[in-house]
């Protein structure tokens, strides 16, 4: 049995079509409230390994209605996890930055489960969200009328997949208020300037890596979940579609992908797409570094945004 696909540290595919896995530091949920908030895994799916897990900030009990982040991990579509302790740390603390309920997505990742099937579950999420906010005790001061989605790397392109489907479906009802996509996570067959620079073939294996692993069999780089300019969406859906801010990063290998996204939102026609700039940081930087100076700006950045409406 041989190795067919690797990212040192992070994943092997072995010729079988087994699959090892290598997880960081792994945070548990705690009903207990430390910094701030507490948090609690719940079950969206059992048949399909669909979890989820609540971010509840120490909110003031006069704050009865609380705003919504439904957050999406990264990591390519192939690793990744809520319960990653930077993710944890990240995603508890900005409930309390943002003074909203953070719902984080455990969504199956591939090889052993390839798109479409992460925007399915992402999609079913919010579906649950909607049903059980009336009965789910931690949800019972969400404000579903105050609902975002967000996400970094995959979970940026999770993010923008699942409010199409959203406005294709309605789902309960349920209207996105916006997106926050953190150095989202897009390609194409055709490559950028950077991906064809010097010094970028490390950079460019890597992602080819991960969309071989993820894209449907027998599709290339110009599928609709890769390649945005592919995906046929009508201009019904761009009129509907909520005010984003893509959050990039200066030193990031994707950080043109995410600008072209700007872009292309802003040709579609979307009103108040905005881009925002860390300068000297890297990707995902706010997973590796969640106690930063640049991670405590880009959760305030966050919350400006869901205040703002």
């Amino acid at each position: 049995m041989s190795i067919v696909a690797e990212a040192p540290g992070y994943i092997q595919v072995f010729s079988d079509g087994s699959v090892k896995r290598f997880a960081p530091e792994i945070a548990s949920a705690s009903s207990e409230s430390a910094n701030g908030y507490k948090s609690k895994d719940v079950i969206i799916d059992p048949s399909r390994a669909l979890t989820a897990r609540i971010f509840l900030p120490d909110a003031p009990t006069s704050a009865n209605h609380l705003p919504v982040i439904v957050y999406f991990h990264g990591g390519g579509f192939s690793i990744g996890s809520t319960m990653w302790l930077g993710y944890h740390n990240f995603l508890g603390d900005l409930s309390v930055a943002s003074q909203s309920i953070v719902f984080s997505v455990d969504y199956r990742l591939a090889p052993e489960n390839k798109l479409p099937i992460a925007y399915d579950d992402c999609y079913s999420s919010v579906e649950w969200l909607r049903n059980m906010v009336s009965s789910e005790p931690w949800l019972k001061r969400a404000d579903l009328s105050c609902l975002f989605l967000s996400g970094d790397s995959a979970g940026g392109n999770i993010a923008h997949q699942v409010a199409i489907k959203a406005i294709h479906y309605k789902p309960c009802n349920v209207t996105i208020k916006g997106l926050l996509s953190i150095h989202p996570y897009f390609g194409s067959e055709k490559r950028t300037d950077r991906e064809m620079g010097d010094g970028a073939e490390g950079d460019v294996a890597m992602n080819d890596l991960f969309w071989g692993l993820s894209l449907p069999e027998g599709s290339n780089r110009d599928y609709f979940g890769c390649n945005f300019e592919m995906d046929e969406v009508s201009t019904v859906v761009w009129q509907q579609f909520p005010k984003v801010v893509v959050f990039v990063a200066g030193l990031d290998f994707l950080k043109e992908r995410g600008v072209m996204y700007a872009e292309f939102l802003k040709r579609k026609g979307v009103k108040g797409v905005k881009l925002v700039e860390a300068d000297e940081e890297s990707h995902i930087f706010h997973v590796f570094r969640p106690e930063s100076e640049a991670t405590h700006l880009l959760q305030k950045q966050m919350s400006d945004f869901i205040h703002s409406f």
